[in-house]
């Protein structure tokens, strides 16, 4: 098989300056290895319209909307607020985009006067008002007004050859906001990270790396469940096996076990439920030995943790619950100070229009929970780390508590009421992950199946499948060992990234480690196909990308390249509605784009060789990229 290769200040909360963290943050960053149809969302200033038609930064759309944008000026110039609305054509033959304002244009200047006498006759106004542009081949009109668009095959051309002189970073989208925090994994300390937790690790890392790519200053959070009055117990435990306060992984052994033995002594145990509970009090209050205990079992957790983020590639920055705790009093105040913040059977609750239940954000006990906790770290976020756009990525089933926690922050009027205004927040919500037999995954013995031993099991099966194929006789053992990593946990990762993550998805090890279909193996095996083309071909491709000229003769070649060029925009789209099956879909269809033009068109030794080799190149560029975005390792030999 392979071988690899101070902004936003709210005014009103402006006066809240709640204590600073009672111990040092634990910052470790691990090493890192239908829909098409929104409308260009953004309008350019009057400065800029002239200059639009010659402006080549951008996705196909907002190229084409920049130009569609100077005749609708021109067309209708009593209604400065248009803009246009852009989409793929999804009949191909009838173009390659199409403009779709005619027909809501029509609704809002009929009876005003208008020469116009029907949505078609704006559409042929906006078609003959176009500026000229070195990307448009051709317009037609269809219907009632929409706009049929064919580009221009040698400015496609000439994009294409620019993206690989310049990098393709220069078609990276541009997206409105400038900072976000992607928060996401949160595994619970003193629990080990099981397959509930892959989802989670795995969304929020492609979102943040699509974010990072589009030039947003990310902040990569962890917020692990590292406070609580389950830490009473776990301490009173520890104590109790290790008087000298002396311990580490070793003897403790598996932290699941430790925790479940510590849990079934708190049930049956009347004395020791009660040192349990005062010893949350300690903790709370600061006392050093209990501290240093709990400090303690939060490190062995992290240790757990960083295998599975080391092997996923994953980086993350920790700011768990210990960490807002000291700011939560001071939060509570200032919705107090709203009148948010009721009393309602003992508890304080803040009531919610349209929800039976309100949001308790005190208990009847006096102790603070997930709202509250919620709460105050969505206002250091806002306040202290200046986010504009906070993505929290959690199962489905929190759905209603996200809603009611926006919802609380919107009435404290920390985030607007409009939807596409900013801040904002977004709750990134995903499915189960089942077995065989339609039930939540889990081992035979109806335990929750490790993370850890889920990854190592797929690239056991991975370097199985190798060894029968003979590569242990051809590569070395590195090269075979990270071959088996880089497909089996790519494998692993693609076989969830693909799927709606809205959606429940069967984790099957053959589905997913087949080499046909859209798998990552598939998709592995094509870039290195590509990549061996290139090599066969004995050119020097770093030469033909400065010397040779790229050209779409065949109608497969022209196929690839238009699909090659709508990556910005197809990112854009997964990073703007959050779904990462959006950037799967497209590198599957390139995949197989790439596969019609090799079948239709001679690569070496054809007269087209130098263009067709670098049609070869900019594909596995792009496929490159997608693989980076959703953090799977390229393979570059077969």
């Amino acid at each position: 098989m392979f071988i690899i290769e101070k902004s936003f200040l709210s005014p009103r909360l402006s006066f809240l300056r709640p204590p600073p963290h009672p111990h040092p943050t634990r910052n470790y960053i691990l090493k890192e290895v239908h829909r098409r149809n929104f409308p260009v969302k953004w309008a350019h200033s009057e400065s800029s319209m002239a200059a639009a038609p010659e402006d080549n930064t951008g996705s196909l759309k907002e190229q084409l909307a920049k130009v569609f944008e100077v005749s609708l000026k021109i067309t209708v110039p009593d209604e400065p607020e248009v803009a246009p609305l852009i989409a793929a054509c999804s009949k191909k033959e009838a173009g390659d985009y199409q403009c779709n304002n005619a027909m809501s244009l029509w609704s809002k200047i009929k009876g005003k006067g208008t020469e116009f006498r029907g949505p078609q006759p704006v559409g042929q106004a906006i078609m003959r008002n176009l500026p000229t542009s070195d990307m448009i081949e051709s317009c037609s009109i269809a219907g009632p007004g929409f706009i049929n668009v064919k580009l221009s095959t040698q400015w496609i051309a000439k994009r294409i050859q620019n993206m690989l002189t310049d990098g393709i970073d220069t078609w990276a989208p541009k997206l409105p906001v400038k900072r976000a925090i992607v928060d996401f994994s949160s595994p619970n300390i003193a629990k080990e990270m099981h397959v509930g937790h892959l989802r989670s690790t795995i969304i929020g890392d492609t979102l943040a790396r699509m974010l990072e790519y589009s030039k947003v200053d990310v902040l990569r959070r962890n917020h692990v469940g590292d406070w609580g009055t389950q830490f009473g117990m776990l301490i009173e435990f520890l104590f109790e096996k290790f008087p000298d306060g002396k311990v580490n992984d070793q003897d403790i052994g598996e932290l699941e076990v430790f925790y479940k033995a510590s849990k079934q002594r708190f049930d049956g145990d009347a004395e020791f439920k009660e040192r349990a509970q005062r010893a949350v009090v300690s903790l709370q209050g600061g006392e050093e030995k209990y501290r240093k205990a709990w400090a303690q079992i939060c490190e062995i957790s992290r240790k757990g943790f960083e295998k599975v983020y080391q092997r996923l590639g994953v980086h993350l920055e920790e700011k768990g619950e210990s960490f807002y705790n000291p700011y939560i009093p001071g939060t509570l105040d200032l919705l107090r100070q709203q009148g948010l913040i009721k009393e309602s059977e003992g508890a304080q609750v803040i009531f919610i229009e349209g929800k039976k239940i309100p949001l308790i954000v005190v208990k009847r006990d006096g102790g603070f929970n997930y709202a509250s906790t919620d709460l105050a770290a969505l206002w250091y976020r806002l306040n202290e780390e200046k986010a504009e756009w906070i993505v929290y990525v959690t199962d489905v089933g929190q759905r209603e508590h996200f809603e009611m926690f926006f919802t609380a922050a919107k009435l404290a009027g920390w985030l607007p009421t409009g939807e596409n205004q900013y801040p904002k927040t977004s709750h990134v919500g995903f499915g189960l992950v089942l077995g065989d037999d339609g039930k939540r995954f889990r081992t035979r013995s109806t335990e929750v199946v490790k993370l850890v031993d889920l990854l190592d099991e797929a690239k056991s099966r991975c370097k199985a499948a190798l060894v029968e194929r003979g590569k242990a006789d051809e590569w070395t053992a590195e090269e075979l060992e990270q071959t088996a990593e880089a497909v089996g946990y790519g494998a692993v990762k693609y076989a969830d990234l693909k799927n709606n993550r809205l959606t429940n998805y069967t984790f099957n090890f053959d589905q997913m480690l087949n080499d046909k279909g859209n798998t990552a193996v598939y998709l592995l095996y094509a870039h290195a196909r590509i990549c061996s083309i290139i090599r066969k071909s004995g050119k020097d491709i770093e030469e033909l990308k400065r010397e040779g000229q790229l050209l779409l003769q065949k109608d497969e070649e022209r196929k690839l390249g238009l699909h090659l060029l709508q990556f910005p925009e197809i990112v854009e789209e997964a990073c703007t509605n959050l779904l990462p099956n959006v950037l799967c879909e497209y590198l599957y269809d390139l995949s197989e784009k790439f596969t019609s033009f090799y079948s239709e068109c001679q690569v070496v030794g054809s007269a087209e060789e130098t263009s067709r080799l670098l049609l070869c190149e900019a594909t596995a560029v792009v496929m490159r990229k997608c693989f980076h975005l959703l953090g799977i390792t390229p393979v570059y030999k077969i």
